[in-house]
């Protein structure tokens, strides 16, 4: 990954975490005396809570390596500024449809792109990605905890975020080699195996 790009990915998650501020609703400001510190850190350790938003954030990045540039910093990005509004819509008590069910499948839909290696063009890439980080921030936005700061709670889940997304480019850096393509690809498959077994725990 060239230094241009680095710079690049990292001010758009800069930028994706000043939108999740601007956009929590004005009603959380009543906690955020009280609410500070555990805010930020429940909002960072939510993401990481459940391994299906695990997997499926560290899809994208994976997902993102795979494709090359732009696609390597466009898909980590537009996940979490679509996700904090996803997270709005759970903060607002704005109910959105089957959400386990769209996590499962987002994790299975993620897993078969990295396995197979699919190449669509870049909007469709990234509307898929978006598609699916509704999902994922409706659930984080719905489960804010009693008390604390919704402004920094959702801060705190957009960038944790953002290092899982990271976490996978640097994994998926490994596909520019013959081996390391292999294993990028079988992670992929684990992913896409994992969310059957999310999606079959989330209908049953």
């Amino acid at each position: 990954m060239s230094e241009k790009i680095s710079k690049q990915t990292w001010a758009a998650f800069l930028r994706a975490a000043l939108l999740a501020i601007a956009t929590a609703p004005a009603v959380a400001l009543a906690h955020e005396e009280t609410g500070q510190a555990a805010g930020i850190l429940a909002g960072l350790a939510h993401p990481v809570s459940g391994l299906d938003h695990v997997l499926a954030m560290i899809a994208v990045g994976l997902w993102g390596a795979v494709l090359g540039a732009p696609a390597i910093w466009v898909l980590p990005v537009a996940f979490p500024l679509v996700m904090a509004l996803g997270g709005l819509l759970g903060l607002l008590g704005i109910p959105v449809p089957g959400v386990e069910i769209g996590i499962a499948v987002s994790a299975i839909v993620l897993g078969l792109m990295v396995l197979a290696e699919v190449r669509p063009a870049l909007w469709l890439a990234a509307a898929i990605v978006a598609f699916f980080a509704v999902f994922h921030g409706h659930a984080h936005g719905r489960e804010l905890p009693e008390g604390t700061s919704a402004l920094l709670y959702s801060l705190g889940f957009v960038v944790a975020t953002g290092l899982l997304h990271a976490a996978g480019i640097v994994l998926g850096v490994a596909h520019r080699w013959a081996v390391g393509r292999q294993a990028v690809r079988v992670a992929g498959g684990g992913v896409a195996l994992a969310g059957l077994f999310f999606l079959w725990r989330a209908i049953t």
